[in-house]
């Protein structure tokens, strides 16, 4: 007995560990179903409350807000199949009701039904009268309990840009994902440091998340997609973005795409294996612009002094480089004209002949300067962009390609910010898309528009090269884009869609097109940059495509920002 006191020492222990061991056999091997299907039914139930997440609004031109999303309580139902033991029929009936009620599949029930847990979720986000239906019927085994879960109640509206919220609480895609911390209310960096968007933060510590109130105009951006459903409807076109900047300081006032999606449906999309519907193509695709393109070779040139606006060269309708040999379009032949109408017409040698007055590496930097091959900096997750290498190689063909937009790659906002340059007196400037965070209806941390210090091109540079865009719409082939009583600096563009753009092994092009028009108004003093971007339409050229939707957008933002006029 000399040890007794250490022998019951060890029994104790022994006997706790015992305890122990039976406990987490019972959880993780004979309840482990239960509480497997209890994590997954509740992956859309959070880990911390989800009312403390941020809303996201959009506003219009008085300041009123639109809310993007929130959240919301929902009502789910799920089943306890093997809390007690139902008959055959009993199973049945219980099944063919519930199948009734909810609209589901009395046999994929009657499935769950025979399962050996203690959870088996059937449906969440159940309407009124499903609840009430439901708690009518008072069927054993049949559970309903509340759950936190984000709403969008624009739908579609701008699902693109905003995101959702995934199964395990974190942000995915859009605003959701690239502010998910700042909505969650957590540290968002160390004191002094840049956090999201170029914002300033300093040890914002909350148990909430705050708010953010987006630039996007509700009403333009409604207008937009609109637009953009137009065009499928009566050009059949696959793909399209519309995006509307201020180019003098990179707010964006509008970013819509077309398709869209509904976020409160999310999961739907992913179960069939849409997943690309999620990405935002005017960030994550990248595409070859074609002739909107002139105008930047046309701006290095005039920046470097080796054109004006008056200098002429004859065009023979083709340009031979090496053992290539370039075409108008058509095969057109335009004989004598000045660097203006090269724009005017699009005229393919045209911008050929104006990029060999300047050296490839002298090129290559103008196109760095305009911001081509870096990404926009803008506060949305998956940017991507196009280091175009090809390019970079120097064979002669491709920059004499590149300069009228064949061979050369960028995203649609990488686009609108290389014409920002021009509309912004040479200046390029950081698109944005979060206008201030709020809590509490007060504003933490307002958005100040990021804009380069160096011109990339001189004011006079500027000046010109947006007169001789006026004149493209004046006396161009844009002539469908005038608006009575404002100048519109703009151009069009008509790209082949490359056999590897559409994941073809194989070189050249295909006869898919993508056309679109970019333009900025009033011309000589720009409050709005507009891009239309159509993938494969019904027309041959964008005169007949993105022309008139830009039209009837920059008219209506004409008539709703009470622009007045640039003459009577």
């Amino acid at each position: 007995m000399k040890y007794w006191r250490i022998n019951l020492i060890l029994i104790l222990i022994f006997i706790f560990g015992a305890a122990v061991m039976a406990r987490l056999i019972f959880l993780q091997i004979i309840d482990h179903e239960f509480y497997s299907a209890l994590a997954k039914g509740q992956q859309k139930v959070f880990a911390r409350e989800l009312g403390d997440r941020g809303d996201i609004f959009s506003q219009d031109k008085n300041d009123n807000l639109y809310k993007l999303a929130t959240n919301k309580e929902w009502s789910l139902v799920y089943i306890s199949p093997k809390e007690q033991s139902f008959s055959p029929k009993e199973l049945k009936e219980t099944s063919a009701i519930l199948g009734q009620i909810l609209n589901i599949s009395e046999d994929i029930i009657l499935e769950k039904f025979k399962k050996d847990s203690l959870y088996e979720l059937i449906k969440t986000k159940l309407t009124d009268k499903e609840v009430d239906d439901l708690e009518g019927v008072n069927l054993a085994g049949v559970y309903l309990r509340i759950e936190t879960g984000r709403y969008y109640p624009q739908e579609d509206f701008l699902s693109q840009v905003v995101g959702f919220l995934g199964g395990g609480g974190d942000g995915q895609y859009g605003i959701e994902e690239y502010w998910d911390k700042v909505l969650k209310g957590e540290t968002l960096t160390l004191e002094g440091e840049k956090g999201p968007g170029g914002f300033f933060f300093f040890n914002q510590e909350a148990s909430s998340g705050a708010d953010l109130v987006l630039t996007i105009d509700y009403n333009v951006q409604y207008q937009a997609e609109k637009l953009l459903k137009n065009a499928k409807k009566n050009l059949d076109i696959e793909r399209g973005q519309i995006i509307v900047m201020d180019p003098s300081s990179g707010e964006i006032i509008s970013l819509a795409n077309f398709p869209n999606f509904d976020p409160n449906e999310y999961e739907d999309y992913a179960l069939k294996g849409n997943l690309e519907i999620f990405q935002n193509g005017a960030i994550q695709k990248i595409f070859e612009p074609g002739s909107v393109f002139k105008a930047i070779t046309t701006a290095a040139a005039l920046n470097e002094n080796k054109i004006d606006h008056q200098m002429t060269y004859i065009d023979q309708g083709k340009v031979k480089i090496g053992g290539y040999t370039i075409y108008n379009y058509d095969e057109r032949v335009w004989g004598e004209r000045t660097m203006t109408e090269v724009l005017e017409r699009s005229i393919n040698t045209g911008a050929v002949f104006i990029q060999s007055k300047i050296a490839h590496s002298v090129f290559l930097n103008y196109i760095e300067r305009f911001g081509i091959f870096n990404k926009t900096g803008i506060d949305l997750p998956g940017e991507v962009f196009s280091q175009n290498e090809e390019l970079k190689k120097g064979y002669e063909i491709n920059f004499a390609t590149a300069s009228f937009g064949q061979g050369i790659d960028m995203t649609p906002l990488g686009l609108v910010r290389a014409y920002s340059v021009i509309a912004n007196d040479g200046k390029l400037v950081v698109p944005y898309i979060v206008e201030k965070i709020t809590k509490d209806d007060k504003i933490i941390e307002t958005n100040q528009p990021q804009i380069s210090k160096e011109r990339v091109i001189s004011s006079e540079t500027s000046s010109k090269l947006s007169a001789m865009l006026v004149s493209v719409v004046e006396n161009g082939f844009t002539k469908s884009a005038r608006i009575p009583g404002y100048y519109i600096a703009g151009k069009t563009g008509t790209s082949q869609i490359s056999w590897s753009a559409l994941g073809v092994k194989k070189s050249g092009y295909s006869e898919k097109t993508i056309q679109s028009f970019i333009g900025f108004f009033p011309a000589f003093n720009p409050q709005f940059l507009i891009l239309v971007k159509l993938d494969d339409p019904e027309t041959k050229t964008a005169e007949y495509s993105a022309v008139p939707v830009f039209q009837e957008l920059a008219k209506y933002i004409i008539d709703y920002y009470q622009i007045p006029p640039d003459y009577e």
